[in-house]
């Protein structure tokens, strides 16, 4: 009997995992079924099952699929897992010795440029050169910043995990991928006797340029990785340094020195205007790292940090409105579609027509609060997105960096940023404008007990760590 009864194959999009599965499966003895558990299809886009698992089944079991392909007969098989895929998987294999881990890095800016370039020329695999599509990319700081946090996090998760419970796990870089024998040291790690002689070249790389030529604004780029902080390159073997969460999202007054740590679905645009009328006009300082915050803390003795809570109810609302409900740039078009297929969500597939009253908007709103409940508590195959993720997670993710001087509610926003301008010196405090959540008005046509309730079940430590009492005495 071998080492395993089956592996996962952890690994990013650009990282080349398309290539290592069709490599993978030219060994006979191996199998790896796609991206088993991507939250928006199962094994691959135009796939309705494996092994006769559909995805609605797997939705409700993941284990399911697992044991399934874990009993195929002549065969090892696996899958290809990325960081946003079905959480629950991680709870399942990451404690289980029986299962190999197979985890594919790359250098990151490499994945990401490549990552922008697919993504504008709609071009994911390469399979015959002759239509290859490329495209010039500017390279956005900001983005970059959260994509390299994203993949930090996750390898340390994997790392810490492995370290734990005493495994071991196979590193492939994607420069590994054009060698035969690394395929082949992999190949008798899993325990096969099957060798090959040379590579499946189906699949084609894409973008072989030189970095100068693939991203427009490469100056800039040089500049911004500049500034990060290399010297903390020893936790992973991939991917460091450690950056603090949610940095780059972080907001300072154009001249006070006042930094907002937002609580996203919170009142970000009432407080960002207040910091602006605070200076009397100005530009915001954002896009922050751990060098430039130090920096940013250290020119300004006596500086404040806050957050601003926002009511569970009115916060999941805003969430739902702009995330779910509404289309366009910045709105989950794919979750907003899952919900749809997977938790009956009552909403078109497109822009909400006239028929759309309060009394449907009731309707999906309740849906949806009953998907967060599953969502937070680890339940459901779609990510726990900052937009909704509960406020006390969000702060204990702040604290591994920054901990806020100050938590204010958004319901004596006034109050308690006169407060905390008092603290820094300045008694002319602006008033916040009129309209904190533009959402107000429509909650309060559908709001009732039920809506209530189903918030308190989904966010029941917001409230009992934060002291939130029912919305209608809030609003």
């Amino acid at each position: 009997m071998g080492s395993f009864d089956y592996f996962v194959v952890f690994a990013e999009m650009r990282t080349g995992s398309n290539f290592l599965e069709a490599n993978i499966n030219s060994f006979k003895g191996l199998k790896c079924y796609g991206e088993a558990f991507n939250p928006h299809f199962i094994g691959y886009p135009n796939s309705t099952d494996i092994l006769g698992i559909t995805q609605e089944m797997r939705e409700v079991d993941p284990k399911r699929l697992i044991d399934t392909i874990k009993v195929q007969k002549g065969s090892l098989g696996g899958f290809r897992f990325f960081n946003d895929h079905d959480p629950r998987v991680l709870d399942i294999v990451l404690p289980d010795p029986r299962c190999a881990k197979i985890i594919l890095t790359r250098n990151p800016i490499e994945s990401y440029v490549s990552w922008r370039i697919a993504a504008v020329t709609g071009q994911w695999k390469l399979t015959n050169v002759k239509h290859a599509k490329s495209e010039q990319v500017r390279f956005r700081p900001a983005e970059f910043e959260e994509h390299l946090e994203t993949l930090q996090v996750f390898q340390i998760k994997l790392l810490n995990a492995l370290q734990k419970t005493g495994q071991t796990a196979f590193y492939v870089a994607y420069e590994d991928l054009q060698d035969v024998d690394v395929m082949n040291g992999l190949a008798a790690y899993l325990g096969v006797a099957a060798r090959i002689d040379a590579l499946d070249k189906k699949l084609k790389k894409q973008n072989p340029e030189p970095m100068q030529e693939k991203v427009s604004n490469f100056a800039e780029m040089e500049k911004t990785l500049a500034r990060l902080d290399r010297f903390n390159l020893t936790r992973t073997p991939n991917f460091e340094p450690r950056r603090g969460p949610a940095i780059p999202t972080f907001v300072a007054a154009p001249k006070s020195p006042l930094l907002h740590l937002p609580l996203r679905s919170g009142p970000e645009a009432a407080v960002n205007d207040w910091l602006i009328a605070l200076d009397g006009g100005g530009q915001l300082h954002d896009g922050f790292s751990q060098k430039t915050l130090r920096q940013w803390k250290t020119a300004r003795p006596g500086h404040r940090s806050f957050a601003v809570l926002r009511h569970p109810v009115a916060r999941a609302h805003a969430a739902f409105c702009d995330k779910i409900l509404a289309t366009g740039p910045g709105t989950f078009a794919e979750i907003r579609e899952n919900l749809r297929k997977l938790f009956s969500l009552p909403i078109p597939a497109a822009d909400v027509g006239p028929g759309y009253d309060d009394a449907a908007h009731r309707a999906a709103f309740l849906v949806f609060l009953r998907f967060l409940k599953a969502n937070l508590a680890a339940q459901t195959s779609q990510r726990i997105d900052p937009a909704w993720a509960s406020q006390i997670a969000l702060l204990q993710g702040f604290s591994a960096f920054v901990y806020p001087d100050h938590l204010l509610r958004e319901s004596q926003l006034s109050a308690d940023l006169a407060m905390l301008a008092r603290q820094i010196g300045r008694n002319d405090c602006p008033d916040v404008g009129p309209v904190t959540d533009p959402h107000a008005a429509r909650l309060g046509t559908i709001y009732d007990a039920e809506i209530e309730t189903a918030t308190r079940d989904a966010y029941a430590r917001d409230y009992v760590a934060f002291g939130f009492a029912d919305y209608a005495q809030a609003a």
